[in-house]
């Protein structure tokens, strides 16, 4: 099994980096592709995409570039349940570079509304 290298959320929108195979500079550009992928998932209910509205938990890169995404949702029984990973998987897909994305939902720690950045807080009028 190759190594991984891990972006995990800070809470402040930045990413934790575990020392891989990739190189740095390919890391960054990776990292930055990879969060403006999820960018452009929004959450049919809620007018902010589901990087700013703190669902993504972690991103684990192979050193295969194997992407494998750890969310959540705003809730259990959201309607797009089924979806929602299906379309972070797509978008990651069209990062240039990665091989593979698999989306896995997990519910722990539940999502709450201090997980979202203060750039959605602003959206949604939450200051």
């Amino acid at each position: 099994m190759s190594d991984q290298t891990t972006l995990e959320d800070d809470g402040g929108r930045g990413a934790a980096v575990a020392a891989g195979a990739i190189s740095q500079p390919e890391l960054d550009r990776l990292t930055d592709d990879i969060i403006a992928a999820l960018k452009t998932v929004f959450d049919p209910e809620i007018p902010v995409d589901i990087y700013e509205l703190g669902l993504i938990y972690k991103v684990d890169l192979s050193d295969d570039f194997d992407a494998r995404i750890e969310m959540t949702l705003t809730a259990p029984g959201c309607p797009v349940a089924g979806e929602m990973p299906i379309w972070v998987e797509q978008a990651v897909m069209k990062v240039e570079g990665i091989k593979s994305a698999t989306a896995d939902l997990t519910f722990d720690p539940p999502w709450d509304p201090s997980k979202m950045s203060d750039e959605a807080k602003l959206a949604l009028n939450m200051f």
